[in-house]
């Protein structure tokens, strides 16, 4: 099933326009593709009676990578205890059985495809230091200090820290998912959420 947007994130855009006349795209336009795919996803999941898979992984919820109403739309998210290095290892070993997964799938470079020419590099360190950082962090315990002497950078460190701790909010509207690791989001992972907390 194929269901273009171009017309609606047109009609969005215009209806928006007089409110977003001065001020340059950003990553609200981007936003508001991945929101307009989520409803039409919700519309077809009411309609039917499909139940939504939320397609964002460990990796990219811990850091607030996903868009509310949008990508993290669904009724369960399959991946939510998944890192990204863990998905590629997973999709590797299923096409080591039986090709089922497009080479195209895993050999890319992850993307959003919110703009031309977007990668997940643009705005994330790669994922295989992403996910040291969330494992030391998240699921170990472990302090800012403690991980840099794993000999991590700092500045990407200190970065990725703050991006998790800011995403709270985030990932407590997140649908229910899978737990795989000792410590997965939701009951084993809270931060607060008001008072601007700092961890």
């Amino acid at each position: 099933m194929e269901i273009p947007i171009d017309e609606v994130f047109g009609a969005y855009l215009e209806a928006l326009s007089p409110y977003f006349e001065d001020k340059p795209r950003d990553v609200t336009e981007e936003n508001l593709q991945a929101r307009i795919r989520g409803k039409i996803l919700m519309a077809l999941s009411n309609k039917f009676g499909w139940l939504v898979l939320t397609t964002g992984n460990k990796s990219e919820m811990s850091v607030g990578y996903a868009t509310l109403y949008g990508d993290m739309a669904g009724g369960f998210a399959v991946l939510k205890d998944i890192s990204k290095t863990l998905v590629y290892r997973l999709a590797k070993f299923r096409n080591s059985r039986a090709k089922v997964i497009p080479e195209s799938m895993i050999s890319r470079e992850p993307t959003a495809e919110l703009k031309p020419g977007q990668k997940d590099q643009d705005t994330l360190p790669p994922y295989d230091i992403l996910d040291k950082i969330i494992e030391l962090y998240c699921v170990q315990n472990k302090g800012y200090r403690q991980i840099i002497g794993k000999g991590l950078d700092s500045k990407v460190v200190a970065d990725v820290i703050r991006r998790i701790d800011s995403s709270e909010y985030k990932r407590r509207q997140a649908p229910p998912g899978p737990k795989i690791s000792h410590r997965a989001f939701g009951k084993d992972w809270r931060l607060p959420i008001t008072n601007r907390y700092k961890g």
